[in-house]
């Protein structure tokens, strides 16, 4: 325990919707709020439809700004750039508010609270902020001011830049090379950088370099763990399909997080096997996002092409009502209540990614006792046990995944599947709660708060970086308005 004082902690985070990263940062947020820091979240865009509870019941301080100037794309494409001006322009609006705030404490003296907590501001995913909160943000006169950035991954490792012709090529490398050069720089500004896994924290060194962001530590992904959390437990009465094996993948609908994998793994079981199962694909769907609409259309013609009857399905009561003889059901952002039942009930997560960055799916089954069939890249291999608490496997080789998901099925004992479980559990329990999270955070921002703020230099190097953007911009206005 680091003993760390409460704080005035502000988080910026760029779309509060559902997902690996959304879950995170809301982890973040009540791990330190559980401690007693006072906990702001500021986004540029929180859909109360399509968000997790804890941020529409009033459990966090959620404050939506920087969503009126600029679009989250145009045209479906200039998605890095507009998440940045987003962002940019959500970091005046928060300078603002707390110039304000500053003004309000100065003239109100029954409220020295406040005037004597450190400041901290946790950003994540887009360091585009980082430079103006470091340069305009000032201190209180009698506290400390410091900023973490919680990188998940490098951005322009994650930019698709071989799709299209030749010229369309070319324009993203050009289009992207002052935001790859910006990333880097923006990072350096934070007084301290810290990563999701290993793997993302060697990534991130081979890609900025150990002395441009300084020792960059591993600060773990967390699941609550406390009992009124937990998954219920598996009861044969309560069932969602009596009869059913459900063999369960959750995942974004991306094409990224592979779920094809799954299906064709499922349909090398055979017609027999498969008889008295069933493939259930949840995860985060948004229709404002175009690839989640046309991957889910892409999978589901990938198992009707083998054979499989699908069905697909936004609402609980529309899934619990599919016939019988559905093999792979697509549910589309499920409610998390909703989704800690299927773990309950299934037999087996497949975790399809390659090389990703963490993962907090499989630590989520491994709490309710749910064994793990997972890529063997990535983070996966920080969470997972090999024939512990799950399996290993090749994305590469659909049939070891088949052979895997047989012996779940119709190989393993009740004593092994007990064993198993019983295993998933204690490893979140040590490694992955959100108690274990928290100390984590404590000691990083305590490490941050003792040294002195690190140096910030180079803003005349933003100028080069503005030329260049202005001239790409004049050139992607120019194009488009030639097509219209």
């Amino acid at each position: 325990m680091s003993g760390l004082a409460p704080s005035n902690v502000v988080i910026i985070h760029p779309d509060l919707g559902i997902g690996g990263a959304e879950r995170l940062i809301i982890d973040v947020a009540l791990a330190l709020q559980n401690r007693g820091h006072r906990v702001t979240i500021y986004t540029s865009h929180c859909d109360e439809t399509h968000c997790f509870e804890e941020a529409r019941d009033g459990t966090l301080d959620i404050r939506v700004r920087g969503d009126t100037l600029f679009p989250a794309h145009v045209f479906g494409r200039l998605h890095i750039l507009m998440a940045s001006l987003r962002q940019l322009h959500l970091t005046l609006s928060l300078l603002m508010e707390l110039g304000s705030r500053g003004e309000s404490t100065a003239k109100d003296k029954a409220v020295p609270a406040e005037e004597d907590q450190d400041d901290i501001f946790i950003v994540d995913q887009l360091p585009a902020c980082v430079p103006i909160l470091k340069t305009f943000s000032q201190p209180r006169k009698s506290r400390r001011q410091r900023i973490l950035f919680y990188c998940h991954f490098p951005d322009q490792l994650l930019a698709r830049r071989n799709e299209g012709s030749s010229f369309l090529r070319l324009a993203k490398t050009v289009y992207r090379f002052p935001f790859d050069w910006f990333e880097g720089w923006a990072m350096s500004a934070s007084d301290r950088v810290v990563a999701n896994s290993n793997f993302s924290r060697g990534v991130v060194r081979s890609v900025f370099g150990s002395e441009k962001l300084g020792d960059v530590e591993v600060v773990y992904p967390c699941v609550d763990t406390d009992p009124g959390a937990a998954t219920p437990a598996k009861e044969p009465e309560e069932a969602l399909w009596p009869g059913k094996k459900i063999l369960l993948s959750i995942n974004r609908f991306e094409r990224k997080k592979d779920m094809g994998l799954a299906v064709h793994a499922y349909n090398g079981l055979g017609a027999e096997k498969r008889n008295g199962t069933r493939l259930v694909i949840a995860g985060g769907y948004d229709n404002r996002v175009q690839e989640n609409v046309q991957y889910h259309q892409e999978l589901d013609d990938l198992a009707k092409g083998l054979g499989l009857r699908t069905a697909t399905t936004k609402s609980v009561v529309s899934a619990l009502s599919i016939p019988d003889d559905i093999d792979v059901l697509f549910l589309l952002s499920v409610p998390t209540t909703f989704k800690n039942i299927l773990l309950a009930q299934s037999r087996l997560l497949l975790y399809t990614p390659i090389n990703e960055h963490f993962g907090i799916v499989p630590v989520e089954a491994m709490r309710a006792g749910l064994p793990v069939l997972a890529s063997n890249t990535g983070g996966p291999l920080e969470t997972i046990v090999e024939g512990e608490t799950g399996w290993l496997r090749d994305a590469h080789a659909v049939d070891e995944w088949t052979a895997v998901m047989d012996q779940v099925l119709y190989g393993m004992t009740q004593t092994e599947v007990d064993r198993m479980a019983a295993a998933g559990k204690a490893r979140v329990e040590r490694e992955f709660s959100l108690t274990a999270m928290g100390d984590r955070l404590e000691e990083e921002i305590s490490t941050m708060l003792l040294a002195e703020r690190r140096p910030f230099h180079g803003w005349q190097q933003v100028l080069v970086t503005l030329a260049l953007l202005g001239s790409f911009l004049a050139v992607a206005i120019a194009l488009l308005l030639r097509k219209a």
